[in-house]
C-alpha cells in the first residue's frame, strides 16, 4: 500500500440487502467504521436501498456507491437508470463494467468507456473493473486482456487526471469462488495497470486507486493490502455482515499505522 494515496474499502452488496437490512447494516458499518478515519469506505446497496441508505450514511465517513448505470442521461431505457438519478438519490460512487456486467449483461469494452464518460462528466466517481477469465490466465494472456481493458478507458481517465476515480483488478476466476490471488500475482497485476496509467499521465497513475477484488476476507486482506501497488479493495460476500467486512477495512486502517 503506498501511503500518498488513501486507502479505498468498498462494499458491493450485489442483489442482496435490498430493503429495511440495507438500512440496519449501513447504520452498524458507521459506528464499526468510525475509528478508521484516515481509510475511505463506500458501500453499493441494490437501486432499491440507494435512498434509504443515502439518508444514513449523510453526513459520516462512509461513502455510497451503485453498481451500475447507463451512459445516456435520460430516455426510453425500461430498467436503467442514470447518473444524474444517481446523484439525486445521493450517491458519491459508482461501480463501472464488474465482471458479472460483462459476463451475464453484455458490456462490451466500448460499453463500459461509455459509462465511465458518463459517470465522471455527472462527477460520479467510477470504479472500474477489470480482469480476466480464469481460461485466459491459463493461457497466460492475463497482462493483454488487461491492457484491453485499461485502454478502452484509459483516453477518458487520463483527460480527467484530477476527478476522484478507482480501478478494481478482479480476476474473474477469484469472484465468489473463495479462490483469492496470492498477494505476488496481485501486485503483478496492480503494477502492471499502473504501468498503463503512467503511459498516459504520470499524475494518473499517482492517484487513481487500483483496488484489488476476488474472495477478499478478513484473513487476507492485510497480506494483499501490504502491496505497494494494492490501494485497497472491492469487496462482494465478505461486505455483507458488519463482521465480515470490519477486517477489511480494519486491515487497511491497521496498515496506514504501521
Amino acid at each position: 500500500m503506498n501511503r500518498a494515496r488513501r486507502p479505498l474499502i468498498a462494499g458491493n452488496w450485489k442483489m442482496n440487502l435490498g430493503g429495511p437490512e440495507a438500512i440496519e447494516l449501513a447504520e452498524a458499518l458507521v459506528k464499526a467504521s468510525k475509528p478508521c478515519a484516515n481509510v475511505d469506505v463506500v458501500i453499493c446497496p441494490p437501486f432499491t436501498a440507494l435512498a434509504a441508505v443515502a439518508s444514513e450514511v449523510d453526513g459520516t465517513h462512509v461513502g455510497l456507491g451503485a453498481q451500475n448505470l447507463h451512459p445516456k442521461t435520460s430516455g426510453a431505457f425500461t430498467g436503467e437508470v442514470s447518473a444524474p438519478m444517481l446523484l439525486a438519490a445521493g450517491c458519491q460512487w459508482v461501480i463501472v463494467g464488474h465482471s458479472e456486467r460483462r459476463q451475464f449483461f453484455g458490456d462490451t469494452d466500448a460499453f463500459v468507456a461509455e459509462k465511465t464518460q458518463a459517470a465522471i462528466a455527472a462527477k460520479l466517481a467510477p470504479i472500474v473493473c477489470i480482469g480476466e477469465l480464469e481460461r485466459e490466465r491459463e493461457a497466460g494472456h492475463t497482462l493483454q486482456v488487461l491492457e484491453r481493458q485499461v485502454n478502452a478507458v484509459l483516453a477518458i481517465l487520463a483527460a480527467n487526471p484530477e476527478a476522484p476515480m478507482a480501478i478494481a483488478y478482479e480476476p474473474v476466476w477469484a469472484i465468489g469462488t473463495g479462490k483469492a490471488a496470492t498477494a505476488a500475482d496481485a501486485e503483478e497485476a496492480h503494477a502492471f495497470v499502473r504501468k498503463l496509467l503512467a503511459s498516459a499521465s504520470e499524475t494518473l497513475a499517482a492517484r487513481v486507486r487500483v483496488l484489488y477484488g476476488g474472495s477478499v476476507t478478513g484473513a487476507n486482506a492485510r497480506e494483499l493490502l501490504a502491496c505497494p501497488n494494492v490501494d485497497g479493495a472491492l469487496v462482494g460476500g465478505a461486505s455483507l455482515t458488519v463482521e465480515k467486512f470490519e477486517p477489511i477495512f480494519g486491515a487497511a486502517h491497521a496498515l496506514t499505522l504501521s
